[in-house]
């Protein structure tokens, strides 16, 4: 199965746009599944960590690539989850994180 991403999703409201993404990655994947999240964030080392730090489960894989001018970072993150819940649980996590682009 192919990851739903955010911009996949319509941005009227929070609320609707979690019930409108849960439903897309309840319609996409089967659960439980490894999922990839991608982030764009500024290279810096901290907003790095603060994300990995979201992500506890023992099969999570990071992979950073630096933009051509190294002021971003891209990360891919591979984890494990149980549920669309699960999914929508670490974008919201991740959300709070100052200057994060969610892809």
């Amino acid at each position: 199965m192919s990851n739903i991403h955010l911009q996949d999703v319509p941005d009227n409201n929070n609320e609707d746009f979690y019930t409108s993404f849960k439903e897309k990655l309840m319609s996409v994947e089967q659960f439980p599944t490894f999922y990839t999240f991608k982030f764009i964030v500024p290279a810096d080392p901290d907003t790095k960590t603060e994300i990995e730090k979201i992500f506890v489960h023992p099969s999570t894989k990071v992979q950073v690539k630096d933009s051509k001018t190294g002021k971003y970072n891209s990360l891919t993150i591979e984890t494990f989850v149980n549920t669309a819940d699960e999914v929508i649980d670490y974008y919201k996590r991740v959300a709070t994180i100052k200057n994060v682009i969610m892809l």
